[in-house]
This record gives C-alpha cells, structure tokens and sequence, in this order.
C-alpha cells in the first residue's frame, strides 16, 4: 500500500502529540529527573509535534430560533498552555504509543503533562 506523501496530522481536543526522547537522567532544560522516579517509568519526557484546539466550550443558546433555522456555529474551544516545540515532562500511564511513518510518537491528554519547558522565554 502506497504512502500519502502529504498529509496532515489532527489532534482532537486536549490531546498533544509528542516525539519522546530517549530515557535521560537530565532534560534539555537542565531539570534532573529524580532515579527513583525514572527507574518505576511514571514520567518520560519529549518533544511537542502538534497540540489539539484545547478544551471545548458548550454551545450558548441564547437565540429564540428553532433548532433548524440557527446558524451552526464553529465550536470555541480554550487553548492549551502547550506549544510545538516545548519539552514536556508527562505520566507515563496516560500515554498511548503510535506510529506514523515508520516513526514512534506519543499522544497524552494535556492534563497529564506535568511541566513544559520553553527555550523562547518571552516576558
């Protein structure tokens, strides 16, 4: 079976996908990783490919119309802390493992990440 050569990946909801990095005592960031903690695998860290739109808001009704003569509206959704790009330290056991392309990444619920780590630090 022949290989899309473009196509593009979408996350729903909360959801972030992660490129994970290798076990490591020490992250990117200089944050050490406690061996307690590494040797029972409850956190790993990686890198952000791609996050979701962020958590949904429910539709607010406040028209007059019927159901069927309102305009659909686009969901709003709140977004996520995490950007593409950032190093995130996440549970382990909240994590499921795919592949795409022969390439092994990580999708986790946003509220499983413990802490972000961002090289652009803007004030």
């Amino acid at each position: 079976m022949a290989m899309k050569e473009s196509r593009e990946i979408i996350l729903i909801g909360d959801r972030v996908l992660i490129d994970p990095v290798e076990d490591k005592t020490k992250s990117p960031g200089g944050l050490y990783l406690p061996p307690g903690v590494k040797e029972k695998e409850r956190v790993q860290g990686g890198y952000i490919v791609k996050t979701g739109p962020g958590y949904a808001l429910p539709y607010h009704e406040d028209s007059e119309l019927e159901p069927w003569e309102q305009e659909i509206e686009e969901p709003n959704y709140i977004p996520l802390q995490a950007d593409e790009g950032d190093y995130a330290i996440f549970l382990r056991k909240a994590a499921i493992e795919i592949e795409i392309d022969e390439k092994k990444y990580i999708i986790v619920p946003h509220s499983s990440i413990l802490v972000l780590i961002r090289d652009d630090f803007q004030n």
